[in-house]
């Protein structure tokens, strides 16, 4: 058996953790990101321009 030192623990540790990782990763980047749209209104309650964020997929 071989033995492990702390560049092979860490490899290890690293290749684990991207196994984990990975498949979030990759159905993440399949979707379109969602755009954040800004739009300014009348409140007629207020009597005023009234900013609002939308997000738009």
């Amino acid at each position: 058996m071989t033995k492990l030192n702390r560049r092979a623990f860490l490899a290890t540790g690293v290749a684990a953790a991207s196994v984990r990782a990975l498949p979030p990763v990759t159905v993440a980047l399949k979707t379109r990101p969602a755009r954040r749209v800004l739009e300014l209104v009348y409140d007629k309650s207020i009597g005023a321009m009234r900013a609002i964020d939308r997000i738009v997929p």
